[in-house]
């Protein structure tokens, strides 16, 4: 494959923003393959969920060390279920998921969690436990992968993202002011009731994906208003057809629920990126005693922000999954999502849109260069160009 045009982002934070969704996290891994491959090394890592152990792996790792290790991760947890699907699509497809998801639901995965049994603890476990599954394992796969010294003290920022479950409030545990531990990414990933809350400095934690699947907002909210190059990896597709039986409907709520309003973020940030500028505009044309009047001072106290492209790289259903997908961990299935995110990936950064966006156009503009109805890009005034 050839390199799409690394150099024109030289000197540009990369940041990689990764949503949770379990399973489907192999895909972020394969667009991780490609960026690398590219030689797009993040400056920063945010992520929910799996979102939050696949930014651990790379952020806590050297850049050579980065895909070999996600490699590792996601072949240690479907390394139980190593069956050849029957076929790429259609019902024989979607019965191999569903078995193999249901093979999960019941022995759990290795590396990752494990069902408890409360018939070895006592008929009362039933009632003292809070969760279903043990994830001990979990922390010792993060231990091994992960250079924790390194995450903390290295060059790529971390963030993930957990929710207090005794206020319900979301928190961000940052590298730049947090020691990050296991703890910390286990905490973003504890989804009950299948996963127990981590306990951090006395407080539980539950999965970020309660409250906000992606880290977006937090991205843009938190980084410095400079150039800079996001890369949105989403696991769930907010777009979808009318479900036809109870299985759609299961996996349209899915989708709905955990894809986070993306959309809603990018273009709630320009428009008011183009209010922003409006009101500056509006002050110059003012006469110089106007300008000083607190009101005018505060619309425009914002700095300019800088040029920020993001590429919105989402996995898009396949027609033989369902509502299961974000625990079906077959190698087949796994493998799968991670071609198509490097396959994706690849198109994105050879788009002729993207190859010939404007690196020093002031605000936010957004690209969905795999979208089946025509590449997009929607710039800060909101307007949107369609390609292909």
């Amino acid at each position: 494959m050839a390199k799409s045009d690394p150099i024109r982002d030289e000197g540009r934070p990369q940041v990689l923003v990764l949503q949770g969704g379990g399973a489907l996290g192999s895909y972020q891994a394969g667009v991780f393959e490609t960026l690398h491959e590219e030689g797009l090394e993040p400056s920063w890592v945010a992520g929910i969920s799996i979102g939050a152990i696949n930014a651990a792996i790379i952020a806590g790792n050297e850049p050579e060390q980065r895909l070999p290790r996600l490699r590792e991760f996601w072949e240690l947890v479907s390394s139980e279920l190593l069956g050849v699907a029957p076929a790429d699509d259609g019902p024989p497809r979607r019965w191999f998921n569903e078995l193999s998801a249901a093979i999960v639901a019941i022995t759990g995965t290795p590396g990752f969690f494990r069902p408890r049994n409360p018939l070895l603890a006592g008929f009362d476990a039933v009632f003292d436990t809070v969760s279903l599954y043990d994830t001990s394992q979990l922390r010792e796969t993060l231990e091994r992968l992960v250079d924790f010294d390194l995450l903390n003290d290295g060059l790529v920022k971390l963030s993930v993202g957990a929710v207090n479950v005794l206020t319900g409030n979301f928190t961000w545990f940052d590298s730049d002011r947090d020691r990050i531990g296991p703890d910390h990414i286990m905490a973003s990933g504890a989804l009950p009731p299948g996963f127990p809350p981590v306990v951090i400095d006395g407080v539980p934690y539950w999965d970020g994906g309660l409250v906000s699947n992606t880290p977006l907002q937090y991205v843009l909210d938190t980084g410095q208003r400079c150039d800079m190059t996001i890369y949105q990896i989403d696991l769930f597709h907010a777009r979808g057809a009318m479900p036809g039986d109870l299985s759609e409907v299961l996996q349209r709520e899915k989708d709905i629920r955990y894809s986070s309003r993306t959309r809603m973020t990018t273009d709630t940030v320009q428009k008011l990126e183009e209010f922003r500028l409006a009101a500056a505009r509006l002050a110059e044309r003012l006469p110089p005693e106007f300008r000083k009047d607190p009101d005018v001072r505060l619309l425009t106290e914002i700095d300019q922000p800088g040029a920020i492209s993001v590429m919105h790289l989402i996995n898009r259903r396949d027609g033989h999954e369902s509502y299961s997908k974000d625990y079906e961990f077959s190698r087949a299935t796994v493998n799968e999502h991670w071609r198509t995110g490097r396959d994706d990936a690849a198109h994105s950064l050879a788009h002729p849109m993207w190859q010939r966006r404007d690196m020093h156009r002031s605000g936010l503009v957004a690209f969905d260069l795999t979208n089946p109805n025509g590449a997009r890009m929607r710039d800060a005034a909101g307007m949107e160009i369609e390609g292909h």
